[in-house]
């Protein structure tokens, strides 16, 4: 079905109430695991309904964040989903509880159980009024955001909308550009503070109500971390700043030189050609043509998957002032259908929606009639490996996009690949220090944000820009206002991708198998056993990151 012809009700919460109860009621009679099962898949339809109609809320108030009605609708959904969420845990604590437990756990898995317990430790009744309010928050500093108004040029744009500017190859326009665009953040910079310190504050209540010292305790079972707990995260970031940052750094060098600079500055950053950084030609509905014929190519598998997106208008694309900033990939039960959001802005970033955030939609359609719901739980890493790596698998048809400068994408490509790596891993940083302590005031949590910048990322320059300096570059970023504890997946997603690009280098065929594997094992098995069971190295094994660092200078010759 198109995506236009989805009908959309606003969810009865009473009925949802009841049907609940109907499940536990049913699901405690059983007489056996056979019956408790379908009680199980009825769960599967009913919460399956739920998230469809909430999942089309979302996309259509994102679409359009001035529409009143969709507007209405997520203010629906922000108040009333923390409860939904704790009718699910108390459903599914029953399923975890169940005396047929062996053969349930025969037929949806142990990652599931795990999957459930992380959840039951994460809801609670009595922080509903606290997630109500982190979710009112979260919309609130969205909205500042998205209904920003940049004056450039005789137009106003939003901070989307400016991004070609920021990236300009004339560097007087994008200096020009980056000032424009710092100032609405330093103009902001009091109700961006006030935004995350309220955040900071309702998310440690949450979790010292639910026992928890603070909100790292809390932060990664709600991140579904089922299989590594904080230590292994710090032994990765360890990796990071003592293998990582020197190669990256190489890498910024080679592009300063590129650029025929003497030194980077911040405005600098993201630029990669003196000419202009690669864009894809075409309008949208071209590039999307693009993506479909490569798909094609690619392998019988992608290009069916992309066959149903386009043909189901199962992207909304096209930069407007009044949509949400940002990209994603959701996903609609009731439709098996995968659906992506994104801005096209006329950068390379058009581009890489079509391989990003495909390779998230590839795998849920993938699997889509798989049986057993828990198996799309894949927790985040792995979703983000699936995205990642599908940017490298695609390289070979950039030509479609770019034309004479496919290459210079290619390269601009694997470098802003390894130089994210000590950026994200950065922000995982800085969020550790600030909810293992969350009394710091704003002041210091800028100190924080602009020291770990010079562990990180020790070319940075922001000379000139006060705001930057002092250290509010972090307050762009939304997953640290939206999504707490989730960035580290991004680089531990991409150490998974660099492996397949040095393995796609030597035999792409045996290489791309291998990535059509793990698609398919979705999350039958813990993250730290499914790169083991595709051939990769687990990124938190001590020397990982050095031996990925050691095969890309061979063939860089670095």
């Amino acid at each position: 079905m198109k995506f236009g012809d989805m009908p959309y009700s606003r969810i009865d919460m009473e009925a949802v109430r009841r049907d609940f109860q109907d499940l536990k009621k049913r699901f405690t009679e059983a007489r056996s695991g056979e019956e408790q099962f379908q009680v199980h898949q009825d769960y599967y339809r009913i919460f399956g309904h739920i998230m469809t109609e909430a999942t089309l809320a979302e996309i259509r108030h994102d679409i359009d964040m001035t529409d009143e009605f969709y507007k209405a609708e997520q203010d629906f959904y922000d108040a009333n989903m923390p409860e939904i969420e704790n009718l699910n845990v108390s459903y599914q604590r029953m399923l975890f509880h169940s005396q047929f437990r062996p053969y349930l756990e025969k037929k949806i898995g142990k990652v599931a159980f795990r999957n459930i317990e992380l959840a039951m430790k994460s809801v609670d009744e009595k922080i509903l009024p606290l997630m109500q309010e982190e979710n009112r928050l979260q919309s609130g500093y969205n909205q500042l955001l998205a209904t920003a108004k940049i004056e450039w040029n005789g137009e106003v744009l939003n901070l989307s909308l400016m991004n070609p500017y920021l990236h300009s190859s004339d560097r007087s326009v994008r200096i020009r550009a980056w000032k424009k665009y710092s100032e609405f953040f330093a103009q902001h910079q009091e109700e961006l503070d006030d935004f995350y310190d309220r955040l900071v504050k309702c998310r440690t209540k949450q979790a010292q109500a639910l026992g928890y010292e603070n909100y790292l305790g809390l932060g990664y079972p709600r991140m579904m971390r089922n299989c590594y707990g904080r230590s292994d995260v710090e032994q990765f970031r360890r990796q990071v700043k003592r293998d990582f940052v020197p190669f990256a750094e190489k890498l910024h060098d080679r592009r300063r030189q590129r650029l025929g600079l003497p030194a980077l500055h911040y405005e600098d950053e993201g630029v990669y050609f003196r000419n202009g950084n690669p864009a894809p030609a075409g309008t949208p509905e071209e590039i999307l043509e693009a993506g479909r014929k490569m798909y094609r190519d690619l392998s019988p598998e992608t290009g069916r998957f992309m066959d149903f997106m386009c043909d189901n208008d199962l992207f909304d694309v096209i930069g407007r002032k009044t949509k949400k900033t940002g990209g994603y990939m959701t996903y609609l039960p009731d439709y098996k259908a995968p659906f992506i959001f994104a801005n096209f802005n006329g950068t390379s970033g058009d581009a890489d929606v079509i391989t990003h955030e495909c390779g998230h939609a590839f795998q849920g359609w993938l699997v889509a009639d798989d049986p057993i719901r828990e198996h799309a739980d894949i927790t985040m890493e792995t979703a983000e490996t699936h995205s990642m790596s599908m940017e490298f698998f695609t390289e070979p048809w950039m030509k479609l996009f770019f034309g004479d400068r496919a290459k210079d994408y290619v390269d601009m490509h694997f470098e802003d690949s390894c130089c994210f790596i000590p950026y994200g891993t950065m922000v995982d940083e800085f969020q550790d220090i600030i909810y293992d302590d969350p009394s710091l005031d704003p002041r210091v949590r800028n100190e924080v944000w602009r020291d770990l910048e010079k562990q990180y990322k020790p070319h940075l320059d922001y000379s000139g820009n006060e705001y930057y300096e002092r250290g509010g570059f972090w307050q762009k970023q939304h997953h640290i206002y939206d999504c707490p504890l989730y960035y580290i997946d991004y680089c531990i997603a991409q150490t998974d991708a660099l492996q397949y690009k040095v393995w796609m280098d030597k035999d792409y065929r045996e290489a791309f198998s291998s990535y059509l594997k793990l698609c398919r094992l979705s999350a039958s098995d813990f993250f730290t056993g499914l790169v083991k069971q595709v051939g990769l190295v687990d990124p938190f094994e001590d020397g990982c990151l050095r031996y990925v660092v050691g095969q890309l200078e061979k063939s860089l010759d670095l």
